[in-house]
């Protein structure tokens, strides 16, 4: 089955230089995957003109280019120029686009304290487009656009990934877009989450029962100690991808912690409001990022009560009452330490779920006894505790992002073997 193509362009000189990630590439292949579309490639480039022109005249080989970037006032800020050469259209003025930004313009103006005269130039030269271009209308100051490009529909976004998908539903509902997507069957998509399993076990465990392929294409992928596996099924082959998940769960049943799309941070918020449970964190070496992750769910304030950052010896003694014999006993990164200060959370917010993490993140402070990685995390709720002694591969940053990870799925596993046994 051939599915219409869809080609990714991320403009901007300062993702090429490795100033600023890339975000809008992998939302948008994500979004093409469950359009039904097929990703052919993701490319970033920069604002020179000469690799604009190239980079535009690849994508519009596709069914679908999504082109994000380059639609502000200054003077680097080509797309829409160079859409429209490699598109052989003429650039017009569209009058209405035209008086929306001026209406935004002024207000930011009056704002800075600016005559509105110093921004008519990049007023004009926001609304200017391809002629035949369909106009998105605005988020901030930046339109997006749709065109039609022989037999290639283009889709124009903002760069600031707040703004692109803001304007993304409006591209779907345009008559080009959905002349494409009626050309993309919708197909299933099966999603398993494991951890505390290598990548190398679930890749066996893949290969034991079959594989991908016959209409099913498999992907796994490893996130911080999670491995998730996703399962694209085409039009006939939902048995055989059915039968290969089943395989899955029985070969790694024990790790599997999710079928569905949401993080562990949603799961543990999810778990705690089912029982009326409130949580808490206790930090060191992560420094507040598994509250960070916490927080970045919406509504989690239902449960989330606060977060204890300790990563002195001294505020962990008097902010959590960790005791100084434990201290200078066991030292700072220990399992002992740990608990104490998961208690020690637990009684000063008063929650019904605390959590701590200490550990040595690096890439100095490690010893024989205690070398960098070496993170010890406790959980401890209405019902006992959980604790986890771990040695994490990696540097300073991923240390610190997989630790993160592990406090959190030790508070899903201690809710879930509360409610279902251990697991």
């Amino acid at each position: 089955m051939t599915r219409p193509r869809a080609a990714i362009v991320v403009t901007g000189s300062e993702l090429v230089r490795g100033e600023r990630d890339d975000r809008n590439g992998p939302f948008l292949a994500a979004e093409a995957v469950r359009l039904g579309l097929e990703p052919e490639r993701i490319t970033i480039v920069g604002d020179r003109p000469e690799d604009l022109e190239q980079a535009f005249r690849q994508g519009f080989d596709a069914d679908l280019c999504l082109v994000s970037g380059g639609l502000g006032p200054t003077h680097d800020d080509r797309t829409i120029e160079l859409v429209a050469r490699v598109a052989g259209r003429d650039l017009a003025v569209d009058e209405q686009l035209e008086r929306e930004i001026e209406g935004v313009s002024r207000m930011i103006a009056d704002r800075l304290g600016r005559p509105y005269a110093d921004f008519t130039s990049g007023v004009r030269k926001q609304a200017t487009i391809p002629e035949g271009a369909v106009s998105l209308g605005l988020a901030g100051t930046a339109p997006g656009v749709v065109l039609d490009a022989n037999g290639c529909v283009v889709v124009v976004l903002p760069g600031p990934p707040r703004e692109l998908r803001r304007l993304w539903p409006r591209a779907l509902d345009t008559e080009p877009v959905r002349r494409v997507l009626e050309r993309a069957p919708s197909r299933e998509r099966i999603v398993l989450r494991f951890f505390g399993t290598p990548e190398s076990a679930v890749a066996e465990a893949l290969a034991g029962a079959g594989g991908d392929g016959d209409g099913v294409e498999a992907t796994i992928c490893a996130r911080e100690f999670e491995i998730h596996v996703d399962l694209v099924v085409e039009p006939g082959a939902e048995e055989r991808a059915a039968a290969l998940a089943d395989s899955l769960r029985e070969a790694l049943g024990r790790y599997l912690f999710s079928e569905d799309e949401r993080t562990v941070a949603e799961i543990v918020l999810d778990l705690c409001r089912a029982r009326g449970l409130t949580l808490a964190t206790a930090e060191s070496c992560t420094g507040g990022m598994v509250a960070a992750r916490l927080t970045s769910v919406p509504g989690s304030s239902d449960v989330f009560l606060g977060s204890v950052v300790a990563y002195a010896n001294a505020v962990k003694a008097s902010e959590l009452g960790v005791a100084q014999e434990v201290l200078e006993r066991h030292g700072a990164v220990s399992a002992e330490t740990a608990a104490a200060m998961a208690r020690g959370v637990r009684a000063r917010l008063g929650a019904d779920v605390g959590v701590a993490v200490t550990g040595v993140a690096g890439p100095e402070g490690g010893t024989e006894e205690r070398p960098v990685g070496l993170v010890f995390a406790h959980a401890v709720g209405p019902d006992g505790a959980e604790a986890r002694r771990t040695e994490l591969p990696g540097d300073r940053e991923m240390i610190r992002g997989r630790a993160t990870a592990a406090a959190l799925h030790l508070v899903r596993r201690l809710l879930t073997r509360s409610r279902h046994g251990d697991v």
